[in-house]
C-alpha cells in the first residue's frame, strides 16, 4: 500500500509531507500511524536539526477524515486510535529538532493540533486555521488543548475552542496561533525563513526548546490520555451522532447537550 506520508532529507533539513491531496490530506487512521513512526524515528536522528511539515496539494490538513469516522473501522478501532493519536502527539513535542510547520489552505480540526506541535507556523495569507472539533460534537485531540494552553493560557484557549470558528491567517497570527504570514504561493520568502534560520546557532536553539519543553512531557501525557477518555465519552453522545449527520448532510447542526 502506497505511504501517505513522505520525508525528503537534504543536509541538515527533513522535510515532511503529508500526502493525500485527493483528500485535502484529511487525517486517516494510516496517517496517524506513520506520522506517529515519522516522528518517533526523526527524534533519533542527530544528524538533522530542522523538520519542515507541510500538505501537498491545496491544504496543510483539512482534519480528521469523516468517511472513516461514519465507517465501522475507527468505531471498532476507538480505544487503538485514541493511543496512536496520543504517541504521535508526543513524539512531536519531543522532537530535538526546530520544527516549522507551513501552512496553507486548511489547518482545521486535528490537523491545526498537528501544527501546533511545532516551534513555528508559518501560514500562507489565505490559510483557514480552525480548532472546529466541536461542530460535530467532539473534544479537540492530538494534544490540542494542551498547545492551545500553551499558546493562549488555558481561558482564552478554552473559549476558542468552543466557538470552532474557521479564522484568517491575519487573526490567527494575532491570537498568537501563528508565527509568520507569507503570501499565498510565496515559496520564495519560506524559502528565506529556512535559510537564515540554518544560519542560526541550532544546537544552542534545541537545548532552549529541550529545557522549555521537557518539564512539561508529564503534563502533555496526562492532557492526552484526558483527550483521550473524553473523546470515548463523547464518540456515544446525541450531539455527536448529529453532528456527523449535519456534517454529511451539509446543514446545521441542532445540537441538544445530550
Amino acid at each position: 500500500m502506497e505511504k501517505v506520508v513522505h520525508v525528503q532529507y537534504e543536509g541538515n533539513i527533513a522535510t515532511v509531507t503529508m500526502s493525500r491531496p485527493e483528500a485535502m490530506n484529511a487525517v486517516n487512521i494510516k496517517m496517524m500511524e506513520e506520522l506517529e513512526l515519522t516522528f518517533r524515528e526523526l527524534k533519533e536522528r542527530e544528524d538533522i536539526q530542522i523538520v519542515i511539515l507541510k500538505g501537498e496539494g491545496r491544504a496543510f490538513s483539512a482534519g480528521g477524515d469523516i468517511k472513516q469516522m461514519l465507517s465501522n473501522e475507527l468505531t471498532d478501532r476507538m480505544d487503538d486510535v485514541m493511543d496512536i493519536v496520543s504517541n504521535m502527539a508526543m513524539h512531536m513535542y519531543q522532537l530535538p529538532q526546530i520544527m516549522i510547520s507551513h501552512v496553507q489552505g486548511a489547518a482545521a480540526g486535528i490537523g491545526l493540533s498537528i501544527a501546533l506541535s511545532s516551534d513555528y507556523i508559518v501560514a500562507e495569507r489565505a490559510s483557514k486555521i480552525a480548532m472546529n472539533f466541536i461542530g460535530i460534537g467532539l473534544v479537540p485531540d492530538g494534544g490540542g488543548h494542551f498547545f492551545l494552553k500553551e499558546r493562549l493560557g488555558a481561558e482564552r484557549a478554552k473559549q476558542l475552542i468552543w466557538q470552532g470558528k474557521v479564522m484568517e491567517a491575519e487573526e490567527a497570527y494575532r491570537l498568537g496561533l501563528v508565527d509568520e504570514i507569507v503570501e499565498n504561493g510565496d515559496t520564495a520568502s519560506f524559502e528565506t525563513f529556512i535559510k537564515k534560520l540554518q544560519q542560526a546557532p541550532l544546537k544552542s536553539m534545541q537545548e532552549t526548546k529541550y529545557i522549555l519543553r521537557s518539564s512539561n512531557y508529564e503534563q502533555l501525557a496526562q492532557m492526552l490520555q484526558k483527550e483521550k477518555a473524553g473523546q470515548l465519552k463523547m464518540k456515544d453522545t446525541e450531539d455527536y451522532r448529529e453532528g456527523i449527520k449535519a456534517f454529511v448532510e451539509k446543514r446545521a447542526p441542532q445540537f441538544k447537550g445530550k
